[in-house]
């Protein structure tokens, strides 16, 4: 555990409690709740005495039927005889419950840097050894470079489209061809999905788990925690190969037994809410980027603003030698205003940030980064 990162966020929560008044850019949350059919199909859960026992390991049946649904309507995925669903205790768990079902100690899985923090620590947790490819500039995969990374100990390459953090959002060809060269390399394409229903500007969300014939070595990871207010009630969901499933539930049965039942009867009420639910949501949180991303214009002669057409981040790139931690806890203890140091994505040459703005109404928002132009505008002037 010596070898595994610390989680940055409850480091940058702590400065924030002893900072008040902060708005916090940080955490990857939204700022709704559940939708009422969540809520409303707890008395059923209560009412059945049963429910206070264990449940199947890979999830309740209504609740696969009903995500089975969901994956054929959005997704395209067809579950077939060569794959299968698993509930989880959220998509990291989903995340976990692949890496120690598909490696053995000292296996490599390929990351995209920047990576997702959670991730590159799994992997290491599990006795195996990250291989970091950079992204290009515009934080697009190289996918020729990732070709080159594999080795005889590579297990799987590892995507997030939409992007935590950059935000950027994959294109269906770049998809095709990772999962092509997994094909034929005959590892895993492990693609995370939470950020499916956030997409701007007209950009699809393509899931690989569709492309034909992919079901026997494409794993796809999805999570309730964004699209559905669902971040404490821990519930996420993988499609995985089918030869995977002892596996996985070997895992799944060690760490956890079943997902938390009350929370899966939550997320069966989520499923079936209605479409303006999503779409509304992602319609106010499309809003508050249109703003967020005027406001970081101010600072292009600072900063390095990347198009990000996905998720709720923008990813800069700070114009500056200094340490990024140090300008993190600054503009905490200056400004006022919280954001996520780019070390922790893997991000050590230069300077980062991690903007998030799904988590705040459109008027805290808007201040939030007010108070970050002017608090970056004036430590790098000064600087």
């Amino acid at each position: 555990m010596e070898a595994v990162q610390s989680p940055i966020i409850p480091v940058v929560g702590e400065l924030i409690k002893n900072n008040p008044g902060t708005i916090s850019l940080g955490q990857g949350v939204v700022y709704y709740s559940p939708p009422p059919e969540a809520i409303e199909l707890l008395p059923k859960f209560l009412a059945e005495p049963t429910n206070n026992l264990y449940k199947a390991v890979e999830g309740i049946p209504p609740l696969l039927a009903a995500i089975e649904a969901k994956l054929q309507a959005f997704n395209k995925i067809e579950i077939n005889d060569e794959n299968c669903i698993v509930v989880t205790a959220g998509s990291n768990m989903a995340f976990m419950n692949a890496i120690l079902a598909i490696t053995s100690i000292g296996d490599e899985i390929i990351l995209n840097t920047p990576y997702y923090f959670n991730h590159e620590m799994a992997t290491t947790m599990a006795g195996c050894h990250p291989v970091l490819v950079e992204t290009d500039e515009n934080y697009q995969l190289r996918v020729d470079a990732i070709a080159q990374a594999i080795t005889s100990k590579t297990k799987a390459i590892v995507t997030i489209s939409p992007n935590n953090p950059t935000g950027v959002v994959y294109s269906e060809e770049a998809l095709r061809q990772i999962n092509q060269i997994c094909f034929e390399r005959n590892i895993y394409h492990i693609n995370d999905e939470a950020y499916e229903y956030f997409t701007y500007n007209g950009v699809k969300h393509t899931s690989p788990g569709a492309f034909a014939g992919s079901s026997e070595y494409t794993i796809s990871l999805y999570s309730l925690s964004k699209a559905y207010g669902f971040a404490s009630w821990r519930i996420g969901y993988m499609v995985i190969p089918k030869h995977l499933l002892v596996a996985v539930k070997k895992v799944q049965d060690s760490i956890v037994i079943c997902p938390p039942v009350i929370s899966q009867y939550a997320a069966l009420g989520a499923l079936q809410a209605k479409e303006e639910y999503i779409k509304g949501n992602v319609e106010a949180i499309a809003s508050v980027r249109y703003d967020v991303l005027n406001s970081l214009n101010r600072l292009q002669n600072h900063c390095t603003i990347t198009p990000a057409d996905g998720a709720f981040y923008f990813f800069l790139k700070v114009h500056t030698q200094m340490d990024t931690f140090e300008l993190v806890e600054r503009l905490i203890k200056e400004h006022l205003v919280a954001v996520i140091p780019g070390t922790t994505f893997g991000m050590d040459n230069g300077c980062y940030l991690r903007v998030a703005y799904g988590a705040l109404q459109k008027e805290t928002a808007k201040e939030g980064i007010e108070r970050l132009v002017t608090g970056l505008q004036t430590i790098l002037q000064n600087n």
